[in-house]
């Protein structure tokens, strides 16, 4: 499961100028892990952002919980 969850971000030099995202949307995992600081649940999440799809929060999640735990994430820059 580890995996599959990182095969679900992307980081694309033209698409919010690099950050992490969502596989295919232009969300960026901070704007969900900021969501979920202030609270929203998920359904409210997806409802704020339609191109996210249910498990997408998670995603985030798990993205953070990685970084915080000192993990390095390889990404390829997308161009």
């Amino acid at each position: 499961m580890a995996l599959e969850w990182k095969e679900q971000i992307s980081s694309n030099i033209n698409i919010c100028h690099g950050k992490v995202c969502i596989k295919g949307t232009r969300v960026m995992v901070s704007v969900i892990l900021d969501c979920v600081a202030e609270g929203m649940g998920e359904e409210e999440i997806l409802k704020e952002y339609p191109s996210l799809k249910k498990g997408d929060v998670n995603v985030a999640l798990m993205y953070g919980a990685s970084l915080a735990r000192g993990e390095v994430i390889p990404l390829t820059m997308e161009s």
